[in-house]
């Protein structure tokens, strides 16, 4: 997620592209110009702007429990300084999934997808925590995922 200004609002049918690629990402440009009724071509053009714009990935979406990486964590960070340079920082670890900036109680949450808890527990002791203006963590484990959609944004 970037700190750009908002991008102009997508049109009804780009948001219609976008729904029918959420559905899923493989579908065929021709299928989404009929559903559309724009042509090959143009549903092809959409796409692709939309993607160089940055508005829309297309991408495989895993399940981390099948993949063997049975501990997630979300990971609250306090830290002293400037939490964008540490963010930024954070984001050159490959287990975190997620690197958000935040105004509340934790100045940076970061998600962790780990194989087990000594993975886990590695990661914040002798990579997160020695990173200079780290003051505090907080792992808020998780017990179980109910929710985990990717089709925001076009309602």
């Amino acid at each position: 997620m970037s700190t750009k200004p908002s991008q102009p609002a997508l049109d009804d049918i780009s948001k219609r592209i976008v729904e029918l690629l959420q559905e899923d990402g493989r579908r065929p440009y021709a299928e989404i110009a009929r559903e559309v009724g724009l042509s090959e071509a143009a549903a092809r053009q959409r796409v692709q702007r939309m993607t160089e714009a940055g508005i829309i990935q297309i991408v495989a979406v895993t399940d981390p429990m099948q993949l063997g990486f049975h501990r997630m964590s979300m990971i609250g960070i306090r830290v002293s300084g400037n939490p964008r340079e540490i963010a930024q920082e954070l984001t050159t670890i490959p287990e975190l999934a997620y690197v958000v900036v935040t105004l509340g109680t934790f100045d940076i949450l970061v998600e962790a997808v780990c194989e087990n808890d000594e993975h886990l527990i590695e990661l914040i002791a002798t990579r997160i925590r020695t990173i200079p203006g780290i003051t505090h963590t907080e792992s808020l484990l998780y017990a179980g995922l109910y929710k985990d959609l990717y089709n925001w944004g076009t309602r």
